[in-house]
């Protein structure tokens, strides 16, 4: 009983399935729907995804550059290396004051062309002119002083002085009778004992004065003495010295040009204080220098030439010069320094090109701060020199693959590969054989780029 007991227990606990509907044990039909839905969606996410890659991943952006050719038979010995620098003036001078004082007038702007000796700036000068009359009154009275010693006594003074020996002596002899006459009267009884005294003491003084004058006299002839007229002498030039150097401050209240040259900069106007010792950075403070200028005819291109490439340069060396604003234009160049020491960091040594002609195109200035490219030249012209050279790339553009080296370049849409040879190393690229010139060379792009794939330049719609 008891077995047939649990038997019907577990009977009852089974699902009738009788009770499900006539679906057929399929889920519902709005259920079907959310289902086929959601297939879609992810079928057609798919499907963009292909499509972005189809479009996009196929034709990456990239940047080019037109590689150029470069003719040796207009070199003398062909292009040996080329690098890019700065032009910079020979000689940049700043107008500092040697004298503070506040700015009265400023006769210049930027840009501006002045001459040597051109008044180019003033100074308020009232002290610097009271202290120099100060001076050079004290130096007038100086110089006057020895003059003086040095003419001696004039006649008049000498015959003045002579008058006044005669009278001493006329006054003693006098006094002289008078002691006589007093002594016979003393010796008589007639006249006291200090009658007799006063009378000789009257007649010593007069004796001794009389003396004195003949010595002053004596010195009147002479003339004064040759250490009095030194000491003078040491007097006027201490009284010129001050009066130069007082007009020597007066003098540098005006700033003149010191040289044919361009306003480069104009740092200070009328009010503002210019000193000769701490400028200020802060605004309205004291300035040290108003104006800056050069010699725009006196210009050389700064460059910082690799080290590996240090060996092929020499004091002296022929170039040639062009610039980004005027590629059109050359301009002869030559070394005209040499850093006697490397930087470390960049492993590079600073070259300075001196620009021989500036001039050489009238419509066209030169300007301190342009970018500009020198082609260092050979020593001599080889005899079979013809045609191109070959062609410049930057060290970007160039790529090794399997042991060659290659340029991508960017032609109707795709990038083209194209062996090259490496003729002569530079700087800041190569000279390379097997490209005639003009082409876009692709100098940045994805690493896996390779012959056939489509591009898209940069900038370019």
């Amino acid at each position: 009983m008891a077995l047939d007991t649990k038997h019907d227990d577990l009977q009852s606990l089974r699902i009738d399935r009788s009770q499900r509907g006539d679906n057929g044990g399929q889920p519902p039909a709005w259920a079907r729907r959310y289902i086929l839905a959601g297939i879609a969606i992810v079928v057609v996410l798919g499907l963009l995804a292909l499509a972005y890659r189809a479009f996009s991943s196929d034709a990456p952006e990239v940047e080019v550059v037109r590689a150029s050719a470069e003719t040796s038979g207009n070199d003398a010995g062909g292009t040996v290396l080329s690098a890019t620098g700065y032009i910079v003036a020979h000689h940049t001078i700043n107008l500092n004051s040697k004298v503070t004082g506040r700015l009265k007038w400023i006769g210049v702007e930027k840009g501006d062309k002045v001459k040597e000796g051109q008044v180019l700036v003033r100074l308020e000068d009232d002290e610097f002119r009271a202290t120099y009359e100060q001076a050079k009154g004290a130096y007038d009275t100086a110089k006057a002083y020895l003059e003086e010693l040095r003419h001696g006594s004039r006649p008049e003074e000498i015959q003045q002085a002579q008058h006044n020996v005669d009278e001493a002596r006329a006054t003693a002899a006098n006094d002289k009778l008078t002691l006589d006459r007093i002594k016979d009267l003393a010796a008589s009884g007639v006249v006291s004992r200090q009658q007799l005294d006063d009378a000789t003491a009257k007649y010593e003084a007069d004796l001794q004065r009389a003396n004195s004058v003949q010595k002053a006299f004596e010195l009147a002839k002479i003339g004064p003495r040759a250490e009095e007229i030194a000491r003078a002498e040491g007097a006027v030039a201490q009284a010129k010295g001050q009066m130069d150097y007082a007009k020597s401050q007066l003098d540098a209240t005006v700033m003149r040009a010191p040289v044919d040259g361009t306003i480069l900069d104009r740092t200070a106007e009328k009010g503002v204080l210019i000193t000769a010792m701490f400028a200020s950075a802060a605004a309205g403070g004291p300035q040290g220098s108003p104006l800056s200028m050069a010699d725009l005819n006196d210009l050389q291109v700064e460059l910082d030439v690799a080290q590996a490439d240090f060996g092929r340069l020499r004091l002296g060396q022929k170039a040639v010069v062009t610039t980004d604003a005027y590629p059109d234009k050359q301009y002869d160049g030559q070394i005209a320094q040499i850093s006697p020491e490397a930087n470390r960091q960049k492993a590079t040594v600073q070259v300075k090109v001196q620009v021989l002609n500036p001039g050489k195109y009238p419509d066209v200035q030169l300007r301190p701060e342009m970018n500009a490219t020198v082609r260092f030249l050979a020593n001599e012209t080889p005899k079979n020199a013809k045609g191109p050279s070959g062609v410049f790339v930057p060290s970007t553009a160039i790529r090794d693959r399997d042991g060659k080296k290659m340029v991508l370049i960017a032609y109707n849409g795709k990038a083209v590969a194209r062996e090259v040879h490496v003729t002569s190393q530079r700087t800041d690229g190569a000279l390379v054989d097997g490209l005639v010139g003009g082409e876009n060379v692709i100098t940045t792009g994805p690493t896996t780029l390779k012959d056939g794939d489509k591009i898209k330049i940069k900038g370019q719609s």
